[in-house]
């Protein structure tokens, strides 16, 4: 991993392959390590650059509530310091509530966008009550009994056990008051439908065919020309670790067809 400074604070990612440069965003208390399957695939073909979102991995947490807004920033950040002018950006779960962020402000320094198991609508009450009881659970509990009760959900039944006790490794790193800040920024995030209905980039929605977290019909929000809409079946919200190589390859074909367009 590599890291860079932004307004004091450390971003930290990866950077690998050559070609044309796709950016990877993670979910709420994942790391660029949820990726980790499918970069190799990619950076075959592509360079790949996989970040920790503030609060996450080995960036730094400040203290206090996020907004997706300001996560979308060090995204931006860290592709000016590497001196990159465009890019398709792709977010899973919270990452891609930043790459919408990301998408409605800074659209000129994107060729495509996607969203992994995520969503434009914004949380609903019950949703924003869940959040600050996670907020509770992670100041009075800890982020091992968090990320122990997170992470079941977020696999369809029957994923393999390894597999949920690496999403969980990955948890347990997560900064408690990062994890706090990520949730707060997830609560507040507002309704960005809009973006994918009015872009003329390329845009790719992907979702899980089990995914109790967020169901398709909370993802396909806009069927015009340019939007690529892809189930993968049998799998729940973390496509990444329950079909590696379909998701690269559904990243593949989207990447492939926008730059022929």
């Amino acid at each position: 991993m590599e890291n860079v400074r932004y307004e004091g604070y450390n971003i930290s990612y990866s950077d690998q392959g050559a070609g044309e440069v796709i950016v990877l965003l993670h979910g709420f208390c994942g790391s660029s390590g949820y990726w980790e399957q499918v970069i190799p695939l990619l950076s075959s073909d592509y360079r790949v650059i996989a970040l920790d979102l503030r609060g996450h991995g080995g960036s730094d947490a400040p203290l206090g509530a996020y907004s997706v807004d300001q996560m979308a920033d060090d995204v931006l950040a860290l592709l000016n310091v590497l001196e990159i002018s465009e890019c398709y950006l792709l977010g899973h779960s919270l990452g891609g509530y930043v790459t919408l962020s990301f998408a409605q402000r800074y659209a000129s320094r994107l060729k495509g966008f996607g969203l992994v198991h995520s969503t434009g609508y914004p949380d609903s009450e019950a949703a924003k009550e869940n959040r600050l009881k996670s907020v509770s659970t992670i100041q009075n509990e800890g982020i091992f009994a968090f990320v122990d009760g997170l992470i079941p959900g977020l696999f369809a039944a029957g994923a393999a056990p390894q597999l949920l006790e690496r999403a969980k490794e990955i948890g347990y790193r997560t900064p408690p008051q990062g994890a706090a800040g990520a949730a707060m920024a997830m609560r507040e995030r507002i309704d960005r439908r809009d973006v994918i209905s009015a872009t003329v980039l390329p845009v790719l929605l992907v979702a899980g065919a089990e995914d109790s977290k967020v169901s398709p019909e909370r993802i396909f929000t806009s069927d015009h020309p340019n939007v690529s809409q892809v189930t993968i079946s049998g799998v729940g919200h973390m496509s990444m670790y329950e079909a590696p190589e379909r998701l690269a390859e559904i990243i593949k074909d989207f990447v492939h067809a926008a730059v022929k367009k």
